[in-house]
């Protein structure tokens, strides 16, 4: 793993709007513009190297799916603060119906320089963003600046194939929805869920998009509907389920969930058993099961026990995203550093993210299906990976 320094190719703004990524810029407090798009620099990675990242994915990925086995068949709910019975209800059954779900995708977030192994951070499977810039406009960088090289990148055709081998589990009678939330200021959610109605279209699903805020409830079938009044079977939403299953219509979600089949449902994409997965307190239960796995951080829900003192921890609340609520505690702090935050969080073994010429890299690694299927690097300035990050370009050579 290598970070080399090249200069942009002119019109790269245009270039990558045009293929889909509309949001190549990031404005900061100060009311800048920089580019969130950032092909001033790229990774380079040999094969080997690529290949034991992808069987460490995967490994990653079975051991979650038997952490969730675990919660579920212990009833360790409230440890991921789901105390809601409807909810514990609806997570239970949809993860005993699994393989009845389709499920389509998540990104482990790893940490990794190219020297020791790689290390989990987290796992989201529930809404994970990034993906339209690591399947398309990246590899089309490739494709121009290093003709004839390979990219770590089989995700636009794995997730056409995951439709064709999902469509049997889709209700028959209507298209298959795309939700997104009209909140997003950005264009992130709008353009990622479009990028995934586009694959499921390519793999001959019949789809239509729509808002979160434009699904109705019809008070007399009680049932999910669209802007023109008709039955909503299906729908991928990019809407967290700890949303869905607490908003105003949460009764209704939770009364008409499609988990494997049922006139009147309303299927939703990912499964409410993702729930399990997009939780940081999975990180303590993974660390429970599988203690000193190499792949693995120390983890714990009651506090950062020996952490404190030793190698220093980070506390995750155990829902959220672009590192909203995290902090980082360095080793040997003293007072209220050593005492759990008032929140429920995880608290992670400290793991300081690699410095490549003063920029720190996480790796996202993506899972379609069950199967590694790509890469897409993000950079910071600071130690936690937050809204200001930077997408950079990625090369096999």
């Amino acid at each position: 793993m290598e970070r080399r320094t090249i200069d942009p190719r002119p019109g790269w703004q245009q270039t990558v709007e045009d293929q889909g990524l509309v949001y190549p810029l990031t404005r900061y407090p100060d009311d800048s513009l920089r580019p969130y798009w950032d092909e001033s620099a790229y990774y380079v990675f040999s094969l080997p190297e690529v290949e034991a990242l992808e069987e460490v994915v995967e490994e990653l990925h079975a051991m979650c799916l038997a952490a969730a086995e675990h919660i579920v068949a212990h009833d360790r709910f409230g440890d991921l603060g789901i105390t809601d019975p409807r909810v514990v209800d609806a997570v239970a059954e949809a993860w005993r119906r699994k393989a009845e779900l389709p499920s389509l995708y998540g990104r482990f977030d790893l940490r990794y320089d190219g020297t020791g192994p790689a290390k989990m951070l987290e796992y989201n499977a529930d809404t994970p963003t990034s993906l339209v810039e690591a399947a398309s406009p990246q590899w089309f960088w490739m494709e121009e600046r290093f003709p004839g090289a390979d990219q770590w990148n089989s995700l636009h055709e794995r997730l056409v194939d995951a439709w064709k081998k999902q469509a049997p589990l889709l209700p028959p009678g209507g298209p298959l929805y795309f939700a997104h939330s009209a909140a997003d200021e950005l264009g992130e959610d709008l353009m990622t869920v479009a990028y995934l109605r586009e694959t499921a279209e390519q793999a001959g699903l019949a789809a239509e998009s729509i808002s979160m805020e434009d699904i109705g409830w019809d008070r007399l079938s009680g049932r999910f509907v669209d802007k023109k009044l008709r039955f909503m079977r299906s729908c991928f939403k990019l809407y967290p389920w700890e949303w869905l299953t607490a908003d105003r219509f949460a009764p209704h979600v939770l009364e008409t969930l499609d988990n494997g089949g049922g006139t009147g449902s309303t299927l939703w994409i990912e499964p409410a058993w993702k729930m399990l997965l997009s939780n940081k307190a999975l990180l303590a239960v993974l660390w429970e099961l599988y203690p000193g796995h190499p792949n693995l951080l120390p983890a714990y829900l009651d506090g950062p026990r020996e952490l404190a003192t030793t190698r220093g921890y980070v506390a995750k609340p155990l829902l959220g995203r672009e590192g909203a609520g995290v902090t980082v505690h360095e080793p040997g702090e003293r007072g209220a550093a050593l005492l759990p935050r008032e929140e429920p969080c995880c608290y992670q073994e400290l793991a300081p993210l690699p410095d490549f010429d003063g920029n720190r890299v996480v790796l996202g690694a993506w899972v379609v299906e069950d199967e590694a299927a790509g890469l897409g690097i993000r950079e910071s300035a600071g130690l936690i990976t937050d809204e200001y990050a930077r997408f950079i370009p990625h090369v096999i050579l």
